[in-house]
């Protein structure tokens, strides 16, 4: 499989606390790259005329034109996530076969699936698999953005993730990767039988565990602490 190429996506959104929480969550998924952000959609139309992108993360209600309106003057539109406040436009957004409609408050999840979704659609041939779960196969893997590159990861060469602030450290049988990104969005990536989650800063590779109490993970080049609101679902997988 060749590597991956970045989305260039587009945010446009009046309110400048909404552009903020759209641009941090396309910071937190290696297949997006943010191509620039529009107050309005006058803006949008002049942005789109000098550059391409694949993705628009396009508010409604907006002054001088909504983001409806807009939407039907583009005549070969790029794929579109509609973000909003105000759900009683999902029916007209559908209508205009947008790939999905986000109600603020966004959660971090949500926009991944919306992504994930975009992706299945044929946005970028094989780009889902990246922000996407996985398949639980000896050969999977993944992609992290580190050094200014995409790297590829085995999941079987992963010991655990590890929370560094804005950071992530993965730590794999070939050495430490470090990579920009919450530990929320990698445990979204990693979802499934393989890896557990043990605290607010640690996701286990199940597989490599080697003893357990009701507190900590023994491995063999570490020790992982349980945290409490963890210990159910953690004893739930090993047991």
């Amino acid at each position: 499989m060749p590597e991956p190429a970045t989305i260039p996506c587009l945010i446009i959104d009046d309110e400048p606390p909404a552009r903020e929480i759209l641009r941090r969550y396309v910071e937190e998924v290696p297949t997006l790259q943010l191509a620039g952000e529009c107050s309005n959609a006058i803006q949008a139309i002049s942005f789109l005329q000098r550059q391409q992108v694949e993705l628009l993360f396009l508010d409604i209600r907006m002054p001088q034109l909504d983001g409806i309106s807009f939407l039907k003057t583009l005549k070969h539109p790029p794929k579109v996530i509609l973000t909003t406040a105000y759900s009683e436009y999902a029916l007209e957004g559908y209508e205009l076969d947008v790939v999905d409609y986000l109600v603020k408050p966004i959660r971090f999840d949500r926009f991944l699936k919306a992504v994930n979704k975009a992706c299945a659609t044929g946005i970028v041939r094989e780009l889902a698999a990246v922000a996407a779960p996985v398949a639980e196969r000896k050969d999977s893997f993944v992609y992290f953005r580190a050094d200014r590159k995409m790297v590829k990861v085995m999941l079987n060469d992963i010991l655990y993730i590890e929370s560094m602030k804005d950071y992530v450290k993965i730590m794999t049988t070939q050495g430490q990767l470090i990579t920009k990104q919450s530990i929320t969005s990698v445990e979204a990536m990693l979802s499934g039988d393989q890896f557990v989650r043990t605290h607010r800063s640690y996701i286990v590779a199940v597989s490599k565990i080697r003893s357990y109490t009701n507190e900590l993970i023994e491995m063999d080049t570490a020790e992982i602490p349980i945290g409490k609101l963890y210990r159910n679902g953690v004893l739930k997988v090993l047991s």
